[in-house]
C-alpha cells in the first residue's frame, strides 16, 4: 500500500517534534593530539574517577594511552572498558553500565566511532536509571530525569557526528535494530583529534566524509523550521569538506584539512539534531540492511541520484549552497546555480574513487526495498514526500533498470 498521503501530511511533524528535545552543547576542544587535555577537564570539573570506552580495534592500537596518561597526570581515576567490537546491542549496554557503575563513574569518555558513542549513551543514560533493563531502554524516546551522567565524547572517524547526536541505534536481543532519541543527553565535551584520523585507510576517509556531506546537505535542504545559525553550520560543513575532503585524500598527513574535516563532521551531526536527516539517509538505511553495505558506500550509491532526483524541489536551496561555497558568481542564475552545485558534489565522488562503486539493488527486490524506505523516510522532515512510484523510479536508476 502507498502511503504517500499519509507521509505528505505528517512530514513536517518530526522536525517540529525535534525541537522539543533539549541538545548537548558541549564545549569543543580541537587540534592534533588534543584528546591529552581530558585529564585537565576532567579535573576542572571535579571528577575523581571516570570510565573510558573504545572498541577492541583502537585499544590494541593503543590510542587511549594519551588519554590514560593525561587523566593519571591530573590525579583523576580510570577505569577502561574495551570489549566494544561490534555495533552496540543490549549486552553491551548492560556491561558498560556494570562497569560505570562498579567504578562509581562521575563521567564516560567514548573514545571511537558511531558504534562506540551510541554504546556510551545508553550507558550514560541506563546508570540514571538503574531500575530498568538494557532492553527497557529501547525507546523511540528515552526520557532520562534531569540529565544523563556526563560523557566526553572523542571521535576517531569524520563522518558520523555522533559524537553530538541526541540518537543512538542499539540491536535489541533479538537481533533487531531500535533507534532511540535521549531526552537529556549530557555531552559536556567534544575532543576533535586529528590525530585518530590521519592514519585511516582511503576508502574509510573516503565513506565518512561522503556520510558527513550527506548529513550536511540534507540538513541544509529540509524542510524544517530552522535559525539562521544552525543553517550556517550546515552550509559551513558543505563548503568544508568540498575543500578538504579532496586534499586529505591526497595528504593523508595534512593536519589542518583533517582538523577541518571533523569540524564539518561535527557540524553534520548538528544537523542530524536540529533538521533531520532525507531521502538519502531512507536508501542507505534499508539498501545498506538488505544487502549488508557499510553506511558510508550505501550513502555514496544513493547520494546523486536522490539529490538529482529532487533537483526541482531543491532548486534553490542548491543555488544557495552554490553561492555560499562559492562555487559561482552571485548574480547566476538558481538553475545555473543548482547545476553547478551538483557538479561540484559528482567530481568530489569522483576525487575520491567512489564512483565506480557496484550497486548490489536487484529488480526482484524494488517492492521489499520501496516499503523499507517509505517507513523509513517517517522519521525525516524532507524537501519533498516521495511516492511509493517515485522510489521505484531512483531505485530503478540504481538497480540499472
Amino acid at each position: 500500500m502507498d502511503t504517500y498521503i499519509f507521509r505528505k501530511q505528517i512530514h513536517r511533524l518530526p522536525g517540529k517534534v525535534i525541537h522539543h528535545v533539549p541538545m548537548p552543547e558541549p564545549q569543543v576542544v580541537e587540534g592534533h593530539g588534543s584528546r591529552d587535555q581530558i585529564g585537565e577537564i576532567c579535573k576542572v570539573q571535579g571528577y575523581k574517577q571516570v570510565l573510558l570506552v573504545t572498541d577492541q580495534t583502537l585499544h590494541k592500537l593503543g590510542y587511549e594511552q594519551k588519554i590514560v596518561q593525561s587523566l593519571e597526570r591530573a590525579g583523576v581515576g580510570c577505569t577502561l572498558f574495551a570489549e566494544i567490537n561490534s555495533e552496540p546491542t543490549t549486552a553491551l549496554i548492560e556491561a558498560g553500565r556494570e562497569a560505570a557503575m562498579a567504578c562509581r563513574a562521575e563521567c564516560v569518555i567514548a573514545l571511537g566511532g558511531g558504534s562506540v558513542m551510541d554504546t556510551c549513551k545508553m550507558v550514560v543514560a541506563g546508570v540514571r536509571l538503574p531500575h530498568l533493563r538494557s532492553r527497557a531502554l529501547l525507546l523511540k524516546f528515552l526520557f532520562v530525569p534531569g540529565k544523563t551522567l556526563p560523557m566526553i565524547s572523542v571521535p576517531s572517524t569524520a563522518g558520523t557526528g555522533a559524537e553530538v547526536t541526541v540518537g543512538a541505534v542499539v540491536t535489541n536481543h533479538r537481533g533487531v535494530k531500535n533507534s532511540t532519541v535521549l531526552v537529556g543527553l549530557d555531552v559536556t565535551h567534544v575532543i576533535l583529534d586529528s590525530e585518530l584520523t590521519i592514519h585511516a585507510p582511503q576508502m574509510v576517509t573516503a565513506a565518512c566524509g561522503m556520510d558527513a556531506l550527506s548529513h550536511v546537505i540534507e540538513g541544509a535542504v529540509s524542510d524544517v523550521d530552522i535559525d539562521e545559525e544552525n543553517l550556517r553550520l550546515s552550509m559551513e560543513g558543505v563548503r568544508l569538506i568540498l575543500q578538504h575532503l579532496p586534499i586529505v585524500m591526497k595528504e593523508p598527513e595534512n593536519v589542518q584539512s583533517r582538523l577541518a574535516m571533523c569540524r564539518a563532521a561535527m557540524y553534520g551531526g548538528n544537523a542530524i539534531n536540529t533538521q533531520l536527516a532525507g531521502y538519502v539517509h531512507a536508501f542507505a538505511h534499508s539498501i545498506g540492511a538488505k544487502y549488508h553495505l557499510p553506511h558510508g558506500q550505501a550513502i555514496t550509491l544513493m547520494l546523486m541520484p536522490v539529490l538529482e532526483y529532487q533537483k526541482d524541489a531543491c532548486l534553490s536551496k542548491y543555488a544557495m549552497l552554490a553561492r555560499y561555497c562559492r562555487l559561482v558568481e552571485e548574480n547566476v542564475s538558481d538553475c545555473e546555480a543548482a547545476e553547478a552545485f551538483l557538479q561540484a558534489i559528482r567530481h568530489l565522488i569522483a576525487t575520491c574513487g567512489m564512483d565506480k562503486l557496484s550497486s548490489p539493488v536487484l529488480p526482484a527486490d524494488y517492492a521489499e526495498l520501496t516499503k523499507m524506505i517509505a517507513a523509513d523516510s517517517i522519521n525525516y522532515s524532507a524537501p519533498m514526500t516521495f511516492s511509493n512510484d517515485d522510489i521505484r523510479k531512483v531505485l530503478e536508476i540504481v538497480g540499472g533498470q
